[in-house]
């Protein structure tokens, strides 16, 4: 019997030795001069299979005395032994195949083809940069400043209309507005001009927010939600106020000398838990922040109009304070107000949306903005940088390549931020003498490239966000410096098609600043 199994064993090690899925499909092919070995090989195959035979009919003729006989378990084992066997060299045969490379990367010979550049090696000519920079960028330094003027004061005079037609008593209370983006960071690259405000707004007292951000080990806020916190609305009298009024029983005869009697009464009828929260919980909704936003938009302009002309509309009704401006000349500015909150005594904000993200779906899952932090750092690793470095440039023209690939073929996951973000990181990391003028071609590869590799690894961190290399001068608050860092492109991961897409931007991109179409 064990000679059998041994002769079953030898079967097959040579049927899986002589498989023909074993070997390459590409060494499959015999050259006609080797007949007589293609002969031999049939020959020897044919004397396996008579040889195969052969033992199954032995096989078939000790069936019956294997059942009866007391080593039948060991001949179950090695026969289940071998199959194992069998599937496991299978398996791993399947593992060593090389996989195939798509096309659009690589070609038969292991290089890469015409359709994929690398950032590191593409031409780039420096007269050709910087007279591009000059005669594309230079005009807008002065009309980004007018620009700002106008937006400045028109947003002063929209705001404090919106708080008119408010409800001091039961309604947000607006704060001042914070510039942000690329028009109040000096590196504004297209047309028509586009300025982002966000627009901080407080609870009437005596209500207060309470913030669960990300980072706080007692909330539970998803792994996938990560940069985002909640907001809590806290009532009179409930968890968390300063009075006891609300919260004891003080008497007839008692006064409280920060609320009066009928106080409590008006915020019962017009509960802005009820107004502004998701239904059922006291955390404050986005979609209730933005109808509300709307509506006393909508009115403040109404309360000015008469005194500006030119129009204004809703870009986009999702989005409330996404606006534009045309002027009877034709010319238009691009508005987008967002609402948002403050984080405690920080220059964070907690926003409702961002105008170039739409990832995040939860209506109570707000998104931290740092980018007050982010234009603080840029403006104070711009002192140390040489007489017209050539940092903003590089900002300009990959944020270009960018718009104008858009046009091109519609919006990706990829936007300016990212592009800003890998500028940052690149400042932190590289000497400020190797930014000056004269080194725009390559400090231009050095940003594409770490983009690049960012894409390819799906990986690049929040700049602020548990960076230790932020300088302190930055006045990053601790929670934020102490945080894990954030992985930006995290999503990316499981979001294939998004992934692909962007990819797909990316590249285009290069190939674009390689053939000097921009």
């Amino acid at each position: 019997m064990q000679g059998a199994i041994a002769r079953v064993c030898m079967v097959v090690v040579a049927a899986i030795l002589n498989h023909p899925l074993l070997f390459p499909n590409e060494n499959t092919t015999i050259p006609e001069q080797d007949d007589e070995l293609l002969t031999r090989m049939k020959e020897h195959q044919e004397k396996l299979e008579a040889e195969q035979k052969r033992l199954e009919q032995e096989i078939s003729q000790t069936e019956t005395a294997l059942i009866s006989d007391q080593d039948s378990y060991s001949w179950y084992f090695w026969s289940t032994l071998c199959l194992v066997i069998f599937f496991t060299i299978e398996v791993c045969r399947q593992d060593i195949m090389p996989t195939e490379i798509p096309d659009s990367m690589e070609d038969e010979d292991g290089d890469f083809n015409a359709e994929y550049i690398s950032a590191k090696t593409v031409a780039l000519d420096k007269s050709v940069l910087s007279n591009f920079c000059k005669t594309r960028f230079h005009s807008f330094i002065h009309e980004s400043v007018r620009v700002r003027e106008f937006i400045e004061g028109f947003a002063d005079d929209l705001l404090e209309a919106l708080r008119s037609v408010c409800n001091r008593e039961s309604d947000l209370e607006v704060e001042d507005f914070v510039g942000l983006g690329s028009m109040f960071e000096s590196w504004r690259v297209s047309k028509p001009p586009t300025c982002d405000l966000i627009v901080p707004f407080t609870p009437p007292r005596p209500f207060r927010f309470q913030f669960q951000l990300w980072c706080d080990p007692s909330a539970e806020i998803p792994l996938d939600l990560q940069g985002c916190g909640r907001i809590k609305l806290l009532k009179p009298g409930g968890n968390g106020t300063d009075c006891l009024c609300g919260s004891a029983n003080l008497g007839d005869d008692m006064l409280c000398l920060l609320h009066n009697k009928n106080e409590g009464e008006k915020l019962e009828e017009h509960t802005l838990v009820e107004l502004l929260c998701e239904k059922n919980t006291s955390y404050l909704s986005k979609d209730q922040i933005m109808r509300w936003f709307q509506i006393s938009m909508s009115k403040a302009w109404g309360q000015i109009s008469h005194k500006y002309d030119f129009e204004l509309a809703f870009r986009n009704l999702d989005f409330p304070g996404a606006l534009k401006i045309r002027f009877r000349s034709g010319k238009s500015v691009v508005l987008n107000i967002t609402p948002a909150v403050q984080f405690e005594d920080t220059d964070a904000f907690l926003v409702s949306h961002f105008p170039s993200d739409t990832s995040n779906s939860s209506d109570t899952h707000w998104q931290l903005s740092l980018t007050v932090y982010e234009k603080n750092l840029l403006k104070h690793l711009g002192k140390k940088l040489p007489a017209n470095s050539c940092h903003v440039h590089c900002l300009q023209i990959v944020s270009f390549l960018h718009k104008k690939q858009t046009a091109l073929t519609g919006r990706s996951a990829f936007s300016n931020y990212h592009i800003k973000t890998a500028l940052l990181h690149l400042l932190l990391s590289k000497r400020p003498t190797m930014w000056q003028a004269q080194n725009l071609d390559d400090r231009l590869r050095d940003l594409l490239s770490f983009l690049q590799q960012s894409l390819e690894e799906k990986r690049l961190y929040h700049v602020v966000v548990g960076n230790p290399r932020i300088p302190v001068e930055v006045l990053v608050p601790k929670i934020i410096r102490t945080a894990e860092p954030i992985n930006l492109f995290r999503p990316l991961v499981l979001q294939r098609d998004v992934y692909a897409k962007m990819e797909e931007h990316f590249q285009e991109m290069v190939n674009m600043l390689s053939t000097d179409c921009y």
